[in-house]
């Protein structure tokens, strides 16, 4: 039998849950003061608003892998319709119910069928998803973002991120963070992670021979 409990993901080398837990209680209050009107925003993911991309990540902090199985049988293995499912589960009725409901799940380690650093990378991606678009800055640390760095560049389990970068060079100027070689991209690690996972928003934030590549890549993607 596997062990998929958090001591045993940091065991194997997984990010400890504490990382999770911090940034979401960082988003929480971040969005404590929004207005009405703020809430409608479109965010950086898809065609959803700021509350609905927040209500997405109480869903995943809520599931665990029976329930985000038997979801995905009930949609006849249709994952977007689990998504949006999920989602509408955890809206509530107002902005101030949507954010209670996060807050609720802030130290939850509940989570789907996924390592605990694409959880991290989930809560860190679509946070930004959430605070760009309100202009919102959050200074996250450097061995958390280099960390979600580290795993985005080797995996296309939950969104296309090693493809995308493939035969382009990327180096973080504010960390240890680098992969990769060919044509160079360069600048934050923040903004190497938000314009691996798809971000154009991010794109005009780096620098470097590589960029108009991942420019192409996004507008295809």
């Amino acid at each position: 039998m596997t062990d998929s409990s958090p001591s045993a993901d940091r065991s194997r080398g997984g990010v400890a849950w504490p990382l999770v837990h911090a940034e979401r209680a960082a988003l929480a209050a971040d969005l404590a003061g929004l207005s009405d009107a703020q809430w409608t925003t479109r965010s950086l993911c898809s065609e959803l608003t700021v509350r609905e991309v927040l209500a997405h990540l109480t869903a995943g902090a809520s599931l665990t892998a029976v329930r985000w199985m038997t979801g995905v049988i009930r949609c006849r293995f249709d994952f977007d319709k689990q998504v949006a499912v999920r989602l509408a589960e955890q809206l509530g009725v107002s902005p101030g119910e949507t954010l209670e409901r996060f807050r609720r799940v802030v130290p939850s380690t509940t989570k789907p069928p996924l390592p605990v650093i694409a959880m991290l990378g989930e809560t860190l991606v679509h946070g930004e998803d959430i605070r760009r678009p309100l202009g919102i800055h959050r200074d996250h640390p450097v061995e958390t973002v280099t960390r979600v760095a580290d795993y985005y560049q080797g995996s296309d389990l939950v969104v296309l991120a090693k493809g995308r970068i493939r035969g382009l060079r990327l180096v973080a100027q504010d960390g240890p963070f680098t992969t990769g070689a060919g044509p160079l991209v360069s600048g934050t690690t923040l903004a190497l992670v938000m314009a691996m996972t798809g971000r154009a928003a991010y794109l005009d934030d780096l620098e470097g021979d590589g960029v108009g590549l991942l420019r192409e890549r996004a507008a295809t993607a």
